[in-house]
């Protein structure tokens, strides 16, 4: 009895616990391709903001294995290491061995989601917004219209005048600085079809989705226009919904799943040459549908012909290859990599290629273009701390180039680059590619 007690005091100790549940397990075939060569350690942001062996992917891996072998349980101090990493999976391109660390950190979050150790703003981020508004876009747009009324009936600026906010604590401050812009009228899905403007050579399908409808509509709409000058009939199909990636990054892989089977099923319906999607992030989770659906029978078919149909905006017109924009643009331009484009699905040149097709546009390359701005999904409300500190080294990154406009391919980029150029008080304005290519296509009238 005693020996017994002395070894459960242990256990609690050292933080022994279970290990690893059964579904949706990390693979030993992923976790021990690991040989911990360290290649990985200047390409991942948290490492390099810290130096910390614990906020670097093989320092991570380390830790899943010690779970994975029963060594050590998934305890707060462990889940704060793995729920610090952003996910830009820059120590994918940077690993030798081709450890699949997104797969590894989204299968990992799902074991701390099933046992109940995730903290407490990550649960909460989870429950709102991840579980409650993404697979409810009516839900989604009422508050996206609420916080517009917020933003345009002089109430922001009423709030900070009279110093409310001084009174509120840190991270509710935080929150109302990052706040996006809403835009003045929603990007909706439509049963028409927008036809192309030349001769149609392809019918595409475009992924509306649920963030970008609200802050970036004319973003939306620049996609659109700039698809339909490039020969394409464009249909942006009804009944479609958010595309789960944030869900799936969040190890919350079930809700993934039925949140991607509907867009599966409301896209391959529509018969499309090619589904396009402007947001990177949104992009490369599908392209990875048939890996998420591998297992099952019914959709592994489906999410492997919605995969091959796939293609960022950027990396299709590119291919096409794109009809020479005419109107010239007269802007200095920097570009800042979005993680998912171009770690994720290996698109760094198309987007480089486009802007300098572009009359007028003269491209500053930035330092570190390719190391992540912070934002992350619901990295800026989980991780405050962290992703200001990331950002603050990715503006001065951007101020260095001496540009006026920035540009990105992912909407979290959009709103985490926007928060900076805010808070630093700059001319600096951040924009999609297309926005820039349509400017220069001219309206459609």
């Amino acid at each position: 009895m005693v020996r017994q007690k002395r070894k459960e005091a242990a256990t609690q100790l050292l933080d022994i616990g279970p290990g690893f549940g059964t579904k949706f397990t990390p693979e030993d075939k992923d976790l021990y391709r690991c040989v911990q060569c360290g290649f990985c350690l200047p390409a991942c942001p948290t490492y390099v903001e810290t130096g910390l062996e614990t906020e670097s992917p093989r320092g991570r891996i380390v830790l899943m294995k010690a779970v994975n072998e029963g060594r050590l349980g998934i305890s707060d101090r462990v889940v704060s290491h793995w729920e610090r990493c952003l996910q830009c999976r820059a120590c994918e391109v940077a690993c030798p061995s081709g450890v699949p660390f997104g797969r590894l950190m989204e299968q990992t979050r799902s074991q701390v989601l099933q046992q109940g150790k995730e903290s407490l703003s990550t649960r909460w981020a989870r429950r709102l917004f991840l579980r409650s508004l993404l697979p409810n876009l009516p839900a989604l747009r009422l508050l996206a219209r609420l916080i517009r009324i917020y933003q345009m009936s002089g109430m922001r600026s009423l709030i900070k005048h009279v110093g409310i906010l001084k009174l509120l604590p840190r991270k509710l401050v935080e929150l109302e600085h990052q706040q996006p812009t809403i835009s003045k009228r929603f990007f909706s899905p439509s049963a028409k079809t927008f036809q192309s403007l030349k001769p149609a050579k392809r019918k595409v399908a475009l992924l509306s989705g649920c963030i970008m409808p609200l802050v970036q509509a004319s973003t939306m709409e620049s996609a659109v226009n700039v698809l339909r000058h490039n020969h394409c009939d464009v249909t942006v199909p009804v009944n479609q919904g958010c595309c789960g990636a944030l869900n799936l990054h969040g190890g919350d892989i079930d809700k993934a799943r039925d949140m991607a089977r509907k867009n599966i099923d409301i896209f391959l319906g529509n018969n499309p040459d090619v589904i396009i999607t402007a947001s990177a992030g949104c992009g490369s989770t599908m392209k990875e549908y048939q890996e998420l659906f591998s297992d099952d029978p019914t959709y592994k078919a489906k999410a492997a012909r919605f995969s091959s149909l796939t293609r960022d905006i950027t990396e299709f017109l590119d291919e096409l290859p794109i009809t020479p924009p005419s109107k010239s643009v007269i802007r200095r331009v920097t570009y800042q990599d979005a993680c998912h484009l171009l770690n994720a699905q290996g698109i760094s040149d198309a987007p480089r290629r486009i802007l300098n097709a572009i009359p007028g546009v003269e491209l500053v390359e930035m330092e570190n273009s390719n190391r992540c701005c912070g934002a992350a999904g619901m990295y800026t409300v989980t991780q405050q701390s962290m992703s200001k500190q990331i950002l603050e080294t990715k503006m001065r990154s951007i101020c260095s180039t001496k540009a006026d406009l920035v540009i990105t391919t992912n909407p979290g980029c959009t709103i985490q680059l926007e928060s900076g150029c805010n808070q630093m008080d700059t001319n600096i304005t951040i924009s999609h590619l297309v926005d820039i290519l349509s400017e220069s296509y001219g309206s459609p009238g």
